[in-house]
This record gives C-alpha cells, sequence and structure tokens, in this order.
C-alpha cells in the first residue's frame, strides 16, 4: 500500500473532524445555525492545529448549495470545488509572499464586485502578520467598511504582531495545542482505517514530537508508514527520528546515580555511534530528569511525563536519586545546553556535563551536609569570627593611614594584576589576580602591535599544533582570539566564560605556552579575558581625554609600612600590591 500525503487524505473536511477545537467549531456552528456571522475573522494559534483548515470549512459552510448550514455537505458542486480550489471568489493568499501594499490594493479594488460563483466571497490571508505596515494600513479601511457579501479570514501564528486596530475589527478564536489523547485516538483510528498496525507506544511518541500539532503529526506518522510498512513499533520509530529509548536513558541514569563515569562515557559514545546529536541527546536527558522529579514530587504524575512512559520499571532508579540531586542535574545540564549553542565540539560539552554530575557532590550529598559534624560547623564559625577582628583592625589602620594623608581607593574595585610587559611589578599572588581578572588599560596601546599581526599570522599554526598534542585543550581554546601582544604577554580574548576558566588551567597554560614559545620565537606569557571586557576596554580608552588628572604619590615610607601591616594581617598570599 502507497502511504502519500496522509494528511491531505485524512484533513478535515467538516466542523467535526477538527481534533481539539471544540470550543472554537461549536461558536461557528452557533453563528451559522443563527445567521450571525462576521465580515472578519482572526485566527490564531500554534502551527499545525487546523487555523487554515477551519478557514476552508467556513468558506464551504456560508457557500454550501444546501446552506448556509453548521456543517458543509462536501456534496454540492460549491463544497467540492472549494475543497479543489477552484472557485474564483474563495481566495487563499500567502501573506509571506503577497506582504506588500499593491497585493492588498488589488484585493480592494476586487471585493467591490459581487460574487460570480457562489453566494459569498471569502479571502483567506494566511501568516497575515508578515504584512508590511503599508498593507495593514491599505486593510484597515476595507475592514472597516466592508462589502456585504464579502468575508476575511485572518490566520496567523504571531496575532502580537499585527495591529491593534486590525485585532479590534475581527472575532478573534485562538487555537490550542491539540491534547495528546486526542491526538493518539485520533492517529490510530487514521491507521485503523489505513489497516496499519501501530504499538501503543509508538503512536504516544510520534504525537509528542508533534508538539501538539495535528498536522505535524499526520505528516510523520505518514513517513513513518512509509518505511515500515504495515506495522509500526516504537524502535522503528525512534530509528526514523533520531529519538533515542527509554531503556538507553535509564542506562545513562543509573551511571549517574552509581558515580560510574566509564559507563556513563560509553552510553555517550554508543549514542554517538548510533548517529544521535549531542545537542538532542543533552535536551532529552534533560527532559528525562525532568519527569523523574515530576514521578518524584507528583502522586500519580505519569500523565505529565513526555520521556518516561513506563514509570514502575524504572521506579527504583528515580527512586536512588534525591529531590535535590535531580533540581542540581536539571541545573547543570540546563548550564550547558545552553553553552553548547557556542561550541565547536557539542560532544565534548555533553561528556562534561554527563561528567560533572558523575564526579560533583555538592547538591547530591545536601542531605549528609545537614547533618555534618557540631565541631566542623563550629571550627567555621570560629574563622569567621577571627576574620572579622582581622577585618575590623585593618579598618583602623585604614582610617589612620588616611588621616596622615594616604588617598583612599574606590570602594567595590577589586585588584588586579598588572601585566609583566606592560612596566608593572608581578603581584604576590598571580593566581589569585588572575582569578579577580586581568587590568586591561595596559594592553589598549598593544592591539595594532606587529608582534600582534605576527601572532593573528601563526594563530592557525598555534591551534593546529595544540590539536595535535592534545585535542581537548584545542576544543576550548579555539573559542578565544589574540588580541594584544606585548613584549612577553599575549592577551586572549573569549566568549565563553567556560572556555577561558578551562584555558586558564595550569596545565592547559603551559602546553599553549610551550606551542606559543615554538611558533613565534619567544616566551610570551598567556593571559585571558573575556571579550565584551575586553571591548569596553577599548571603547573606555577612546573616550578618555588625553591629559589626566594624577593623584598626589603616596609617601614610599607610608606605603611600605601599609603593605607591611596588610601582609601581617592577611599573609602574604591574600596580598596583592597595585602601584
Amino acid at each position: 500500500m502507497a502511504h502519500i500525503a496522509l494528511y491531505r487524505t485524512w484533513r478535515p473536511q467538516a466542523f467535526r473532524d477538527i481534533v481539539g477545537q471544540q470550543h472554537i467549531t461549536q461558536t461557528l456552528q452557533n453563528s451559522l445555525r443563527e445567521g450571525r456571522l462576521s465580515h472578519a475573522y482572526l485566527f490564531n494559534g500554534p502551527r499545525g492545529t487546523g487555523k487554515t483548515t477551519a478557514a476552508k470549512i467556513l468558506a464551504k459552510a456560508v457557500n454550501c448549495e444546501n446552506g448556509p448550514a453548521e456543517e458543509p455537505c462536501n456534496t454540492c458542486s460549491a463544497c467540492r470545488r472549494i475543497t479543489e480550489g477552484a472557485v474564483m471568489d474563495v481566495v487563499e493568499i500567502d501573506a509571506a509572499s503577497n506582504r506588500g501594499v499593491e497585493e492588498i490594493r488589488d484585493i480592494r479594488e476586487k471585493v467591490k464586485y459581487a460574487p460570480t460563483e457562489v453566494r459569498q466571497k471569502v479571502y483567506i490571508i494566511d501568516e497575515v502578520h508578515m504584512l508590511t505596515t503599508e498593507a495593514f494600513n491599505a486593510l484597515l479601511k476595507t475592514l472597516e467598511e466592508p462589502p456585504a457579501h464579502v468575508m476575511f479570514i485572518l490566520a496567523t501564528t504571531e496575532p502580537h504582531r499585527l495591529p491593534a486596530t486590525i485585532i479590534s475589527r475581527c472575532q478573534r478564536f485562538d487555537f490550542r495545542r491539540v491534547p495528546l489523547e486526542e491526538q493518539v485516538s485520533r492517529i490510530s483510528y487514521i491507521c485503523g482505517e489505513e489497516g496499519v498496525t501501530a504499538e501503543k507506544e509508538a503512536l504516544q511518541y510520534v504525537a509528542r514530537l508533534s508538539d501538539g500539532g495535528m498536522r505535524d503529526a499526520l505528516s510523520l506518522l505518514d513517513q513513518v508508514i512509509a518505511y515500515t510498512g504495515n506495522h509500526v513499533t516504537l524502535q522503528e520509530v525512534l530509528g526514523i527520528t533520531g529519538g533515542i529509548g527509554l531503556e538507553q536513558f535509564g542506562r545513562l541514569a543509573e551511571a549517574i546515580v552509581g558515580r560510574d563515569a566509564g559507563a556513563a562515557l560509553a552510553c555517550i559514545e554508543h549514542l554517538m555511534q548510533e548517529g544521535k546529536s549531542a545537542e538532542k541527546s543533552i535536551e532529552n536527558l534533560l527532559y528525562y530528569f525532568r519527569d523523574a522529579l515530576m514521578l518524584k514530587l507528583v502522586p500519580n504524575a505519569e500523565e505529565w511525563t513526555d520521556r518516561i512512559t513506563d514509570a514502575e520499571t524504572f521506579r527504583g532508579m528515580i527512586d536512588s536519586f534525591t529531590t535535590d540531586r535531580l533540581f542540581h542535574c536539571i541545573d547543570v545540564l540546563n548550564h550547558y545546553q545552553a553553552e553548547m549553542k557556542y561550541s565547536a565540539q557539542p560532544q565534548t560539552i555533553f561528556e562534561v556535563a554527563v561528567l560533572k554530575l558523575c564526579s560533583s557532590s555538592g547538591a547530591a550529598g545536601s542531605s549528609s551536609a545537614a547533618a555534618a559534624p557540631a565541631k566542623e560547623e563550629n571550627a567555621g564559625n570560629a574563622d569567621v569570627a577571627s576574620l572579622s577582628r582581622k577585618i575590623a583592625q585593618l579598618e583602623q589602620k585604614l582610617e589612620q593611614l588616611l588621616k596622615s594623608g594616604v588617598p583612599a581607593q574606590p570602594a567595590g574595585k577589586e585588584s588586579r594584576e598588572r601585566p609583566s610587559g606592560a612596566g608593572g611589578q608581578r603581584s604576590p599572588s598571580s593566581a589569585v589576580a588572575t582569578k579577580l581578572g586581568v587590568k586591561l588599560d595596559p594592553y589598549v596601546p598593544h592591539a595594532d602591535s606587529p608582534a600582534l599581526k605576527q601572532a593573528l599570522g601563526k594563530w592557525g599554526q598555534v591551534l593546529q599544533q595544540v590539536k595535535e598534542r592534545k585535542i581537548t585543550v584545542h576544543a576550548w581554546l579555539v573559542d578565544g582570539e589574540p588580541v594584544a601582544v606585548t613584549e612577553d604577554t599575549l592577551l586572549l580574548a573569549f566568549k565563553s566564560a567556560m572556555h577561558r576558566e578551562t584555558t586558564e588551567k595550569p596545565a592547559h597554560k603551559e602546553l599553549i605556552e610551550q606551542v606559543l614559545r615554538e611558533l613565534l620565537g619567544q616566551p610570551y606569557k598567556l593571559v585571558t579575558a573575556m571579550i565584551k571586557d575586553w571591548k569596553e576596554t577599548q571603547a573606555g580608552s577612546a573616550e578618555q581625554p588625553e591629559t589626566m588628572r594624577m593623584e598626589e604619590p603616596v609617601p614610599a615610607d607610608t606605603r611600605d609600612d601599609f603593605v607591611d601591616e596588610a601582609i601581617k594581617l592577611f599573609g602574604e598570599d591574600l596580598v596583592v600590591v597595585k602601584e
């Protein structure tokens, strides 16, 4: 049996055949029965929910030779010809292709004339939100004073883009997504009429993929039937659509709850070998943990779950997750899913996300953290009290020094490490300074240096060498871009904070600096920053006046006393000297 264009075959021909929009069809039928028809209707809602179909059925109902009737007869000449699109007085216009004012002016000229073939002229304008402002203004005049023999039906998926003046002159009907149960029932009925047997789980999966659109569900069903023949199974649907089976999620979740990183990576590798995309995998895993959370918190939540269709099979595994850990899993996956959009290595991001779920113990161990020994809590309180005393002492010293003439630093600014190539001293704690950030102003004059042009010319070779030595480091480094080079420092700007933080790891920096030394012939030190901060610094430097007021220098002896006192209170590792 050839199954081609199943949606057209089973497209509704009457109001009673439209699935999931009974609130609209009942209102339209009442209007037809009582003769209270409007001159303009606005059908809006998600794609595939029956807007254009309902418009054509309404056009047939008002022009049926046996009507106007609550339902078109679909047997008279008018109904059959409107279904075939052969009636000149029923016009369907795609506003995405005919969005200009000239097309609407053409309609305004034609609506003056009476219909020639049927009782009433009907203009169905699909995707009406695509019209230009001038076209809307031209249409508005016709909607304000329409001829009695004309009906307009506007259909759109984005009603918020329509002018309020247009909406106010139409009867508005909001089409909803078709409920899952109604979709499955309709699809099952169609399969029976077509002589096709199908597993219930397969039909449920097809309905879920359609996201409430009956048209998409039937199109997908047509594709599945063409591939499988007269028997549809869940595994075949998963194979065609690129979906991931519930048991694969179960194995991955078991590896996560058991903190078995090896098994988790094996599951990911198996998914990739099957041709699954990392983006779709992390999205489905996120939905899986969402379903697990629903089953854990909401009684009888099976009807609310999308991925876990057989809750009893996985009940034991779900119960092994604490509620806090499920929340933690969702947060982590959501974070890395956002990062994946900007990554050239989505599989690596997926692997990192799963490894983080396997190794993290913060949220998973919230119950044990709450039951931590009291002595650890007391020790933490003692540390806080000690630090508070030191801060109070430092504040007293600062007050004394300010009275003696030391200028105060602006509040809220973080100490930042001066680049060694900009003529400054390297801070005693470079690691802390790196975490806090890098002062970018000294690098601005070096943004057009010959050394930078040389680095940019060989940057492709640098990436290739890093990739050959360690591909994971290359995956993070590829997001960076050299923006300034001083005598012994190369500044690399990143779009992604996660890529920058990973590149900052000592082992990774050492590898990159070694490659820079070999290819550029000089031992450059790698410094990283965010591209947004770099651009803001460049813009700020361009706006500064050429001459700037200089603060009075701090006496050397007073400065040394201040530094010694700070080191004495906090230790050398926590003090950053800023000239």
